[in-house]
């Protein structure tokens, strides 16, 4: 389906399903438009059974995404709407963790404050060189609620601490150091990176896949002892499926799996 605000193709050949934010007279800024179209494109990649790898990015040639749209937050309308439309965030940030599909942020510019969130939301981040990350939000008098409990989950608690009341950019070689992003790439090759890792991914047992991305989205915030049941119990379900048999038929026989997705 067309969407207004991001650009949607698939691969059929690959499986591979680019969402591309795609507003760029305001630099993607998040506004209600597209959080919608984010989340009906994730939710159809989720549904079709044809994809086997989500890549995110944009379609600006500098800015991924410039994060929450300003204009919104200072909008004169009743708080309660406001607060509605806020749970778009939470919704997609969720959507994204459920997948059951893995999911790379292509960061092929400025991933700054709601867009550090969407980034972080995904489960690799590759990044072009040149792109800078942060959140910005203090210094116009707000402040990252949405995004913060994901920066927690991947940064360390002094630097998350830095980064949130400072407000200061960082490159991308020093988000890489700090663990916002899995690799960063010339803008040469920075395409090619992302579609190598993508193929790759797509490439996998799908089932397999999604009983691996479940758990590791519902183990994360579990206690020890709990985390350890589930993981149990997915590993069981791994055990009933056909692509386990053939992925280890396969490894044996020294030939590529074929996998059935059952």
């Amino acid at each position: 389906m067309p969407y207004e605000t991001v650009r949607y193709e698939l691969a059929a050949e690959t499986g591979v399903a680019s969402i591309a934010l795609d507003h760029p007279e305001t630099r993607n800024a998040l506004s209600d438009e597209v959080l919608d179209d984010l989340l009906a494109a994730f939710t159809a990649a989720r549904d079709d059974d044809a994809v086997r790898c989500v890549v995110l990015t944009s379609t600006h040639e500098k800015v991924f995404s410039s994060g929450g749209n300003l204009s919104g937050f200072a909008a004169e309308v009743p708080l309660i709407h406001k607060h509605f439309a806020t749970e778009r965030f939470p919704k997609l940030f969720q959507l994204i963790g459920e997948l059951g599909k893995p999911s790379i942020c292509a960061a092929n510019g400025h991933v700054l404050a709601g867009g550090l969130g969407l980034a972080l939301a995904c489960d690799l981040v590759i990044a072009r060189e040149g792109a800078t990350f942060g959140t910005p939000e203090i210094n116009v008098g707000v402040f990252p609620f949405m995004i913060m409990a994901l920066i927690y989950r991947n940064v360390g608690r002094k630097k998350t601490n830095e980064m949130l009341l400072l407000g200061e950019r960082i490159d991308a070689e020093e988000a890489q150091r700090i663990g916002i992003v899995n690799r960063v790439v010339p803008a040469e090759e920075f395409e090619e990176a992302v579609q190598a890792w993508a193929v790759k991914l797509a490439g996998k047992s799908p089932v397999l896949m999604r009983l691996g991305k479940d758990a590791m989205y519902r183990q994360q915030d579990l206690p020890f002892v709990q985390a350890l049941e589930l993981l149990h119990h997915n590993l069981t379900l791994a055990f009933s499926t056909e692509d386990i048999q053939e992925g280890v038929a396969a490894f044996f026989e020294d030939r590529r799996p074929e996998w059935k997705g059952r």
